[in-house]
């Protein structure tokens, strides 16, 4: 988990990529990314983005955003497992550069363990800013 937030803040598309099986599913904000290939050039598209961002906002020193993970709730069958946990993001793109809180939800993941590693299988990522993207009345951690 920590190494695909990392990978998310820094827009490192091979290290995002890497958190996932060959035959991945990301399924997020931007739609049902299939494969891990796939995967990683989302991620280069949301780098090309941020960085059209970064040149409008020059010289300024750029903006930018980090996710943190909290409560997560694992539970491990063999080479199968689930995870589930709340993610925040924070963003500093006001003028000041000051913090906020720039959106919330949680993870429902499915992992399989790939050569000695834990990937995901499925990553589906919850966003309680959006209202086709918001968590149901079910407590996904049971």
């Amino acid at each position: 988990q920590s190494r695909y937030v990392f990978a998310l803040d820094w827009q490192d598309a091979d290290a995002y990529a890497a958190t996932f099986a060959e035959d991945g599913v990301l399924d997020w904000a931007g739609g049902v990314i299939h494969g891990r290939e796939a995967i990683r050039a989302e991620v280069r598209n949301m780098r090309a983005a941020f960085a059209k961002k970064e040149a409008a906002d020059a010289p300024r020193r750029p903006s930018r955003l980090r996710h943190f993970t909290t409560n997560a709730v694992l539970k491990i069958d063999g080479d199968r497992a689930t995870h589930v946990s709340y993610w925040v993001e924070f963003n500093n793109e006001v003028r000041d550069r000051w913090p906020f809180v720039g959106g919330y939800g949680h993870f429902e993941d499915e992992l399989r363990k790939v050569d000695g590693r834990w990937l995901y299988a499925r990553k589906k990522i919850f966003n309680e800013v959006m209202d086709s993207r918001a968590a149901g009345p079910q407590n996904p951690a049971q």
